[in-house]
């Protein structure tokens, strides 16, 4: 919540969260399911009460910028329904990383409770979570998921893209020059330079970007810390960037502009 509020005072657009649910049922604001590396503590969300839930940790790395750490006075996991309540406007981008329908029915039932399906996204890698998500509420907005993304490349170079309707206002992307340098994949074969060097060619097309943007679709990408990578992101057209230094991001940008 702390890095929520600060974000916001920084001038911050959007909020991007992840959501796990509790044992007794709460649902949580966490990156990970596991808590090892968030509070050094080897358990699930899921196998906890909420009040059972242990702190962050008092020195915390930057998930994607090592050697940078984090620190705060609120090291709790708080709930969704306290983001809500202390930012009633702010937009929330919401991945649902657990393909649990009663997460899923939880997190849109505090969506409707708190009146807000038209500023707060739907996210997912999975189609098939997608889907349930999709059904729950199709009130709320929604962006690409893994496979959507793999066959909107597929129709731009196909040439075919112009002529098929998208749903999707959002793509929500990893930025593929970071890869094995702020940001390292699980799998082995993501961590290839050769590959990402392909990724960035395939990926990053101003015509695609521009295609996108003129039919509504939003392009964020993810997760950049430094300056080089906000002027790369600027310089391709990106409608945001998606960071966990929001204060540097917000210098560049007021720099940028006046130029």
């Amino acid at each position: 919540m702390e890095a929520f509020t600060n974000a916001v005072a920084r001038g911050t657009d959007l909020l991007e969260l992840d959501c796990h649910l509790t044992k007794d049922g709460h649902v949580v604001v966490s990156h990970d399911l596991n808590l090892l590396r968030q509070s050094g503590h080897n358990i699930r969300i899921s196998d906890l009460n909420y009040s059972e839930l242990p702190p962050y940790k008092e020195r915390l790395e930057v998930t994607f910028y090592p050697g940078h750490f984090s620190t705060g006075s609120d090291r709790r996991i708080p709930e969704l329904e306290e983001v809500f309540q202390r930012f009633p406007h702010m937009p929330v981008n919401i991945e649902i990383k657990e393909d649990s329908e009663e997460l899923i029915k939880k997190v849109s039932d505090l969506v409707k409770r708190y009146q807000r399906s038209d500023r707060t996204v739907w996210a997912s890698v999975s189609s098939t979570i997608m889907k349930k998500c999709r059904r729950e509420n199709p009130d709320m907005p929604f962006s690409f998921t893994q496979a959507r993304g793999l066959l909107l490349l597929v129709l731009f170079y196909t040439g075919l893209l112009p002529f098929v309707p998208l749903q999707e206002c959002l793509v929500e992307s990893v930025m593929p020059s970071i890869i094995s340098r702020t940001f390292f994949p699980k799998s082995r074969i993501m961590q290839n330079r050769t590959l990402a060097k392909l990724m960035e060619k395939l990926m990053m097309r101003k015509s695609l970007i521009k295609h996108l943007q003129d039919r509504g679709i939003q392009i964020y990408l993810w997760v950049l810390n430094q300056e080089s990578d906000f002027q790369k992101a600027w310089d391709f057209g990106a409608t945001g960037i998606i960071t966990d230094y929001p204060s540097s991001l917000g210098k560049f940008l007021a720099s940028a502009a006046a130029r």
